[in-house]
């Protein structure tokens, strides 16, 4: 394993760095299925503009057929292939889950050239998996703690989830999964996670149009690295979008970015993908409320079985559930708002 690129993290903190995440979150949009001739001309042009961090492959993260979910039609070698074969001035990485990416898989991606992985956990399981991390930061360069639904735990708590995490950690990102903060939240968490760790990301949800914003707040309370995607393209509705950032960074002084071509690429993304549209009602719902895009089809199907309120569910859920709801926690609230309804 080659020399750790940790100090190139911090070194840069005086700029920003700018993580393109068009080959990984923008595969939500598209079912995991890319086409390939596609991928490998982006690739091609995010290296022409050196921009620093490009995440590729399956949205949810490597490995993810092993929980059931779509398997992305691009296989890890293949991905390994065209990374290697395009990337030579940006460095590139993938998403990991500890329930299903597994360490091995994860030191022969490392083998093969990846320079980054960033570990998809809510801060409430960071302690569970604590052994996870620590194996990882022996087979990659640069790990990240991808804190996720950042949301459900407060800022003044959030550091009693991260007391153990190896300081060996080359950052933490806080994550707007429910695309539901605002400037001032965003500022309130990326401070609490530098009063332990000097480099911090984010990765904003537009749910609610704030993902910009919500990164240059970021930036504000210190952190120095932040994701988007070409034309906002991702889960749900959609992420920061890089072109934009690139343009504000670069008339913040924040870094010399080529806004033009990022925008190109952005034209070009927005004709070629051929995304599955999805219920912007429940995007913005979901913002405001708190709740997951990955819950939505649910929530749609027993509303619609039951005839009951998609929002009066959502705030039922939250209620229902211990941290953040999943689906057995969806059918818990349609039961109980159906019983208010006949009371």
């Amino acid at each position: 394993m080659k020399e750790t690129t940790k100090q190139d993290v911090t070194a840069s903190t005086h700029g920003i760095q700018l993580l393109d995440s068009t080959l990984r979150d923008g595969s939500y949009a598209v079912d995991f299925q890319f086409d390939k001739a596609f991928v490998i001309g982006l690739a091609k042009r995010l290296n022409d503009l050196s921009v620093n961090l490009v995440e590729v492959a399956h949205g949810i993260g490597f490995e993810a057929e092993r929980a059931g979910y779509t398997e992305s039609n691009i296989s890890l070698t293949e991905w390994c292939d065209i990374a290697n074969e395009n990337f030579s001035t940006s460095k590139w990485g993938m998403f990991a889950q500890p329930g299903f990416s597994r360490l091995s898989t994860l030191k022969w991606l490392c083998s093969e050239g990846m320079s980054f992985v960033r570990v998809g956990l809510e801060a409430y399981r960071v302690e569970e998996n604590l052994d996870y991390l620590e194996h990882a930061l022996t087979h990659c360069d640069d790990v990240y703690l991808n804190l996720m639904k950042s949301s459900v735990v407060s800022p003044d708590k959030i550091g009693n989830f991260l007391r153990n995490v190896p300081s060996e950690i080359t950052g933490v990102y806080i994550v707007d999964s429910y695309g539901t903060m605002l400037p001032e939240d965003v500022e309130n968490y990326v401070r609490a996670v530098r009063e332990t760790f000097p480099v911090v990301g984010f990765h904003g949800h537009d749910n609610l149009g704030m993902a910009n914003a919500n990164s240059l707040a970021a930036i504000s309370a210190g952190a120095s690295v932040v994701d988007g995607t070409l034309y906002g393209i991702g889960r749900g509705s959609g992420n920061a979008a890089i072109e934009s950032l690139a343009g504000i960074l670069s008339n913040m002084g924040k870094g010399d970015y080529d806004y033009r071509e990022f925008a190109k690429l952005a034209e070009m993304c927005n004709q070629e993908m051929k995304v599955i549209p999805g219920s912007h009602y429940l995007q913005v719902l979901g913002g405001v409320i708190g709740l997951h895009t990955s819950l939505f089809p649910v929530i749609e199907k027993v509303c619609s079985e039951q005839k009951i309120d998609e929002m009066a569910v959502m705030k039922e859920a939250l209620n229902v559930a211990t941290y953040d709801p999943k689906e057995s926690d969806i059918y818990k609230a349609s039961e109980i708002v159906s019983q208010k309804m006949c009371a």
